[in-house]
Parts: C-alpha cells; sequence; structure tokens
C-alpha cells in the first residue's frame, strides 16, 4: 500500500559479482512512462536537478547508498541539489536495465564525477534498485519509494559508524542549503517514517539473500 513508509519498500540482496558493469545491448526495453522515469533519475545522478524531477519521490520515500542514508523527500533534495556545488560534472556513461517488474526496476549504472576543488574524474558502477509506489506505478508519473544504490556486491547493514556518518550528513545537508528549490520540499520533514531497520551484516545473514544478475 501507498501509505506505508519508504523503510518499508526496501529491496535486499547479496549480489554473486562485484562487476556492476553495464551492457546498454542487453539492457530490457521500457514502456514510454517507465522509460521517463529513468531518464529523470539519471538526470538527478548527472547533476540537473529540478522540483519536477525530485518529486519522481514520493514525500516518505528513502534514499539509501554508501554516502548517504536519506529518509524523506526534503532530506533527498538537499542531496541532489548540492551535488553540482561539489562536482563540475557527472555524466552517464551507460545504464543497462536488468529488471522490469511491476513493482521494481532495477539497472547497472555506469557513472562518472569530476570534483571541483581537485583534477580528478572517478567512475563508479552501482547496481540501482528504485521500488516503485503502488499508487502510481501505472501512471504517466511513476515515483519511487525506496532508491538503493549499491556499488560493491554486499547491500547495506545500518549499523556502525559508516551508516551514522551517512544519515547524519542527510539529516543535515537540507539545513544548510539556502536553494528555494530545496525549501519547497519543506513540508516533506514531516512524513511517515518508521525506524531505520538494522540487519547486522550485509550478506546473507543480514537478511540480503543471494542474487544472480
Amino acid at each position: 500500500m501507498s501509505s506505508v513508509p519508504g523503510e518499508e519498500f526496501e529491496v535486499r540482496q547479496t549480489m554473486t559479482t562485484e562487476d556492476m558493469t553495464p551492457d546498454p545491448s542487453k539492457s530490457i526495453k521500457l514502456s514510454p512512462q517507465r522509460q521517463a522515469l529513468i531518464d529523470d533519475i539519471i538526470a538527478l545522478y548527472s547533476c540537473e536537478p529540478t522540483i519536477r524531477r525530485v518529486e519522481r519521490y514520493t514525500a516518505d520515500c528513502v534514499y539509501d547508498d554508501q554516502f548517504v542514508y536519506a529518509n524523506d523527500r526534503y532530506k533527498m533534495a538537499g542531496q541532489w541539489f548540492a551535488l553540482p556545488k561539489f562536482f563540475k560534472e557527472s555524466k552517464n556513461e551507460r545504464y543497462e536495465i536488468i529488471k522490469n517488474d511491476r513493482d521494481l526496476i532495477q539497472f547497472k549504472n555506469e557513472q562518472s564525477w569530476t570534483f571541483k576543488l581537485i583534477p580528478k574524474t572517478a567512475t563508479i558502477n552501482a547496481l540501482v534498485s528504485l521500488s516503485l509506489d503502488p499508487d502510481t506505478v501505472d501512471s504517466d508519473f511513476i515515483q519511487v519509494k525506496y532508491h538503493k544504490d549499491q556499488a560493491n556486491d554486499k547491500d547495506y547493514s545500518h549499523n556502525g559508524f559508516g551508516f551514522h556518518f551517512k544519515k547524519f550528513q542527510a539529516d543535515n545537508v537540507s539545513k544548510l542549503m539556502s536553494a528555494d528549490e530545496v525549501k519547497y520540499f519543506e513540508k516533506d520533514k514531516g512524513a511517515a517514517k518508521e525506524p531505520v531497520k538494522k540487519y547486522g551484516t550485509g550478506d546473507e545473514k543480514g537478511q540480503a539473500p543471494m542474487k544472480d544478475l
């Protein structure tokens, strides 16, 4: 149900390989509505945030990657609108849709990040899992409940110093952003939330079943 908070839509998985290199020639073809969603997500990764693109997420969404755990759309907006301040460029090299279920889209993504302060570009391959909002899954504007970005074969335990750091920065970045676009989403600070689910480990013992991509 769409009324259930975003935390309940998390996909758990341990992969059989660390190789997340996409092969566009194998990519699953999407409907126009789903392709439009992916286009907006790729644009966000590419330092091109807009209010409409951030609205691709529900107010109670969760974004979970190796650096960030943001559990509402206000915090999510802070992250997307902060990217252009830290990166000179973010270029999508290629992606491959590997799963297109009614409630889940997964794709391998290759993104190159060029830092502003140091002349260095880092290219990262990751598996992106988008858990879709049940109320909008058949609409022209599909929204996301839980966005997970995994850069290796392990899932997240949501424990330890690393997790507390990524949650702390997500909790506070939006407060430091003066952009009107971020302030627009202040209304989402009170979105329904549940306590962070902790798993102890990021493997099969941590409720992350093994999956062969």
